[in-house]
């Protein structure tokens, strides 16, 4: 269900949700909490149909005293058996036989399902959707048959070369938060978990209160409306979501870590910072850092320590966004017998030079031209649209965000960025990471 990047090569900057001509919608909410929002686009005869739920990786299933991981990925998967009125595996059947595509994502913050018809099947659609969230069949058939899909999803995607880097990352990044238990969750709690467990577990985040319908493209607004109460209006509202997330200490002094991965022959050294979620401002400044050392073979790290001095496989910056904190790590992949003490001081240089100097002007303006070129092109179509829509209201809390938030980027300074590079990215901030071959002793 889920689109993996490969960590090491690539980044996915959520921020970048945003489209140059200004995007109409339409919001209300239901009697029983349900927030929508409406897209009217008549270019295309197409529409998407989707549902965000304030659920994520973080929020952990079981109890207080046995805590369970992996659940909100779990539902993912498991949404999608069936319901009362749709036969087990005939979801995604329907939507398939009726011309449409669907697909499912979770991250620590969110869960997503979505739904792409033909405009004509709009009712089918808001059905649909409506059935996952009324009256989804949750029993042991399904729980046991789903177990062992996330179980291959997780050696195909997990246990691939550099397949826990990212689990890497939160484990050593966060002592106490949620986000240091990887999305997917540990097999053995999902093992362990009862069918009681998960019915709770649905009931407490999959009400309409705790969630953000999505409908886009070629509609008609009022007929839509309407379409919306029909099936929705009878879905009950939910107990309120809470969360008291203990918070994390500041790092102050050089951590240092190894992990080890069976799947690699080359190692990897890993410098990671704990900074703030997106949203923030200097979140914002951290993913222009992020491409400035990172985007293309003319970014900073890879042209110098690939490419001129080929020291180096692969280097880069990424930004992984997340409400609460997000993850900022510098990376690189020793070529031949360069030491990885000796590719982070590379790494250090460029980064000491941010702090001390201002970029150029010519790579300040570089930097804008490429996030309005991700900017324009990010909401080309309605699935872009309808993503953004549903992310700036549920995690933002600002859904006109699609429509300024290229001023954000644009607002950021030459002095922003050497601001910002001292304030979070000093080594005594900082888990410095060995991301090491497993041999039979480990």
């Amino acid at each position: 269900m889920k689109n993996y990047l490969l960590i090491l090569t690539s980044l996915v900057l959520i921020g970048f949700s945003a489209k140059a001509q200004q995007v109409e919608f339409e919001e209300f909410d239901l009697d029983n909490g349900l927030h929508v929002i409406l897209h009217q686009d008549n270019t295309a005869p197409v529409i998407i149909t989707s549902v965000m739920y304030n659920v994520g990786g973080k929020d952990a299933g079981g109890s207080a005293e046995t805590p369970r991981t992996g659940f909100a990925h779990f539902f993912e998967h498991l949404l999608f058996e069936g319901t009362e009125n749709i036969e087990r595996g005939e979801f995604a059947k329907i939507v398939l036989a009726n011309g449409g595509t669907l697909n499912a994502n979770t991250s620590q913050d969110r869960t997503y399902y979505y739904d792409i018809f033909p405009s004509n099947k709009l009712e089918l659609g808001l059905w649909l959707e409506s059935e996952r969230m009324l009256h989804p069949v949750i029993d042991q058939v399904g729980v046991d048959t789903q177990n062992e899909v996330v179980k291959e999803e997780k050696r195909q995607r997990y246990e691939s070369p550099y397949g826990k880097f990212q689990e890497a990352l939160g484990s050593n990044l966060f002592k106490v938060h949620p986000y240091n238990k990887p999305n997917i969750g540990y097999m053995e709690d999902l093992d362990a978990s009862t069918l009681e467990e998960f019915n709770t577990y649905f009931k407490d985040y999959y009400g309409p209160n705790n969630a953000v319908l999505i409908v886009a493209g070629d509609i008609d607004k009022n007929e839509t409306k309407e379409l919306v109460k029909k099936y929705f209006n009878e879905v009950k509202r939910g107990p309120d979501v809470t969360r008291n997330f203990p918070k994390e200490q500041p790092i102050t002094v050089t951590e240092k870590a190894k992990v080890y991965d069976k799947n690699i022959q080359i190692p990897a050294i890993i410098a990671a910072y704990r900074t703030p979620g997106f949203g923030t401002k200097d979140a914002y400044i951290l993913d222009m850092i992020s491409s400035y050392l990172s985007g293309g073979k003319s970014s900073v790290l890879y042209k110098k320590l690939v490419d001129q001095q080929k020291q180096s496989l692969q280097a880069g910056a990424i930004n992984i966004p997340q409400k609460d904190y997000n993850m900022f790590a510098i990376f690189a992949l020793p070529l031949g017998d360069v030491t990885l003490d000796t590719l982070l001081a590379e790494m250090d240089e460029e980064i000491i030079k941010m702090q001390n100097e201002l970029i150029s002007e010519r790579d300040h303006q570089k930097l804008i031209n490429q996030f309005e070129n991700q900017f324009v092109n990010a909401n080309s179509g309605i699935e872009g649209i309808a993503g953004s829509l549903a992310t700036y209201y549920l995690l933002y809390g600002d859904v006109n965000l699609i429509n300024k938030e290229i001023e954000i980027y644009r607002s950021i300074t030459r002095e922003d960025i050497q601001a910002v590079a001292k304030k979070y990215l000093s080594s005594n901030q900082r888990v410095e990471i060995e991301y090491l071959p497993q041999t039979d002793k480990q």
